[in-house]
């Protein structure tokens, strides 16, 4: 490791972390083993088979649901679970103004309007104190997500919509393997969503899934979906190298979770650059990202994406995390109830560090906050660089 002595790479230093970030996703044994399997069988390319079936037994039972229905993305299984719910043209679907950009665009896609709201201040999930005062007449649904290692209080949630008969769609995207007050994330609310994307802690390139205890809208999904063919599938080779990844996720879960312990104890002493955590009783989250709430104002005025760039150059996959939903709609396309602030501030300085590092078992904890203290010494010589646009992370 360097030390915060050198100038940062970006300003021509050596970086913290050569290696940079690791490859994602890994190549295990075992799905070396399954597409070995797969050109042996041909399964690799059937429309239906043993694999998608197996994965779905394997989802309900670990979830402990009724139904898990597999599409082709995380995105689709929203746009399945608001069908599902009975989302439709001239209904109001309330989120958070900090939320995945297709999340939004689903809601709208269906002729619905998204009504925002804020977060709080603590740790930038949404304000559930503020959902009761966005639900009116028209509200067909609740969308909760999870993000960026910080967990919403979902018993919170049911209570102010179980008495209205409004559902709530949970989406797991960001945490699978995550437990929520006692209950696997994804079942915390009437029907939740799952990404196997690329860059997710269960990847298959492509990929999502529902799942939930109700037959109604186990129904309806699939009165949408079957049309001689599925309309979003799952292939078999997807679900066939899902299968031994869903079996260790909870050791990677375990693993990452105190790999991140050690990077917070680490960043203890580090102004400016606090963790998203949960306070939330019997609950712990899955950290497909870990997010930060910076603050410029400890680093000299230095933009987040700059100190975003500055940590790559690093070695570190540290990212600016979403827009704000308000910042890139028109007003026309929303509602909201009340001003968005703290969406406001997040819009600017949130940043996320991606996942395949933290079952790394080298001591990069250390060089991570080395780094920062580094960039925090140069800040000055940094603010006088041009600034690059950072490839955001939108996944």
């Amino acid at each position: 490791m360097s030390d915060t002595r050198q100038p940062p790479a970006v300003l021509g230093g050596a970086p913290i972390y050569p290696a940079g970030p690791p490859d994602w996703p890994l190549m295990d044994p075992e799905i070396e083993q399954v597409f070995a399997e797969l050109i042996q069988t041909g399964d690799w390319g059937r429309y239906r088979g043993p694999h998608g079936d197996r994965l779905r037994s394997a989802l309900k039972e670990y979830h402990g649901c009724r139904h898990a229905h597999l599409c082709s993305s995380g995105t689709a299984a929203v746009e399945l679970a608001l069908r599902a719910v009975g989302v439709r043209e001239g209904d109001e679907v309330v989120m958070s103004a900090y939320d995945f950009k297709a999340n939004f665009t689903n809601i709208a896609m269906l002729g619905a309007i998204p009504v925002l709201i804020d977060l709080r201040p603590d740790d930038w999930q949404v304000d559930v104190d503020q959902l009761e005062n966005a639900i009116g007449e028209k509200t067909k649904a609740v969308l909760v997500t999870h993000l960026h290692g910080g967990l919403v209080d979902l018993e919170q949630v049911r209570a102010i919509c179980e008495p209205r008969g409004i559902p709530v769609i949970e989406d797991i995207c960001q945490l699978e393997g995550a437990r929520i007050q006692g209950r696997i994330a994804g079942m915390g609310g009437d029907i939740g969503v799952l990404s196997f994307g690329g860059s997710k802690l269960l990847s298959a390139g492509r990929g999502g899934a529902v799942i939930t205890n109700s037959d109604e809208y186990q129904q309806r999904i699939t009165i949408f979906t079957e049309r001689g063919n599925d309309l979003s599938p799952l292939s078999e080779m997807q679900a066939a190298i899902l299968l031994p990844q869903l079996q260790q996720l909870d050791q990677r879960t375990k693993i990452r979770l105190d790999t991140a312990q050690r990077l917070f104890a680490e960043l203890e002493t580090c102004a400016g650059l606090p963790p998203i955590r949960t306070n939330l009783r019997d609950s712990f989250p899955g950290y497909y990202k870990v997010g930060f709430q910076y603050d410029p104002s400890e680093f000299n005025g230095l933009s987040r994406d700059q100190f975003s760039q500055a940590m790559i150059a690093e070695g570190f996959a540290v990212h600016p995390g979403f827009r704000s939903l308000h910042k890139i709609h028109s007003k026309r396309r929303y509602r909201a109830p009340a001003p968005l602030r703290v969406a406001d501030l997040a819009d600017e300085n949130v940043l996320v560090l991606h996942h395949p590092i933290l079952l790394e078992q080298s001591d990069w904890q250390t060089g991570f906050a080395q780094a920062v203290d580094k960039i925090r010494q140069f800040s000055d010589d940094l603010l006088s660089l041009a600034e690059i646009p950072p490839k955001n992370d939108r996944n």
